[in-house]
């Protein structure tokens, strides 16, 4: 395969990935987010690891809002209906923004992909302002681990899993599953967990054929909202949603 068609490969797999967050399972699992978000306004957000810029466009219709993404072919297929400012950029991007800038700071589905998670956390304790929080959505193993045994019926991936190696994304690369506590430990403890929420929970073991029912998308909402902070079936939902807060200025 030669470089051009390597390149139309590549982008044909982000079209696919994006067909999937535009299903029922991908439009449930953004607005189960957003829900846990709760109402932003008039605030100040970045929203870093962007990628088709979901949760960006999203938050920039009450929101004055800045996303950040290196992939510039994720920035070519990008959801604009509402008006956000778009940089391509990895962390040096950040070091150009001033301190304690943003009221929220959005990395959802990044941090597994980062080398320096340390340098990374450093930079959103600097730019966040004292009263705002980040918000990060991360794979979460035991899910993962049910999900590839029950639903995908993929054992050797379940397997390798509990043996603490990771897995690979068919888009991204390796996925390299941290656990909740290791957030606050790559922030030198400026940064605490506040609170955090399962999601996928009950959808992530279902098959598709079902996701498309007429009602499903509304019922699986309810059910997942009401046992998302349930201890016992938080711990198997497919991803973790955090919100960290600084302990001092």
């Amino acid at each position: 395969m030669n470089d051009k068609q390597k390149e139309n490969s590549m982008i044909e797999g982000l079209k696919s990935y994006k067909r999937n967050i535009e299903a029922p399972w991908g439009l449930l699992f953004y607005r189960i987010i957003w829900d846990q978000l709760g109402q932003l306004k008039n605030k100040k957000i970045l929203d870093y690891g962007s990628g088709f810029g979901v949760t960006a466009n999203e938050l920039a219709a009450q929101n004055d809002v800045t996303a950040i993404e290196p992939n510039k072919d994720m920035i070519k297929l990008r959801y604009k209906q509402n008006a956000y400012q778009q940089l391509v950029g990895t962390i040096e991007s950040l070091k150009q923004e001033p301190n304690q800038k943003y009221d929220v700071i959005i990395c959802h589905n990044v941090l597994e992909y980062v080398k320096d998670r340390e340098a990374l956390i450093a930079e959103f304790h600097r730019i966040l302002k004292k009263d705002g929080f980040i918000s990060i959505v991360k794979h979460n193993k035991l899910g993962k681990i049910m999900q590839k045994a029950v639903l995908e019926y993929k054992v050797e991936e379940a397997l390798t899993l509990l043996e603490n190696r990771n897995v690979k994304s068919s888009n991204f690369g390796t996925i390299d599953i941290y656990d909740n506590e290791d957030i606050e430990n790559y922030s030198k403890g400026v940064l605490k967990i506040e609170d955090y929420y399962g999601v996928r929970i009950f959808f992530a073991l279902q098959n598709n054929e079902l996701k498309v029912k007429p009602g499903w998308l509304e019922e699986m909402f309810t059910l997942e909202r009401r046992a998302d902070q349930i201890p016992e079936l938080r711990d198997i939902a497919s991803f973790h949603h955090i919100i960290l807060k600084k302990t001092g200025v």
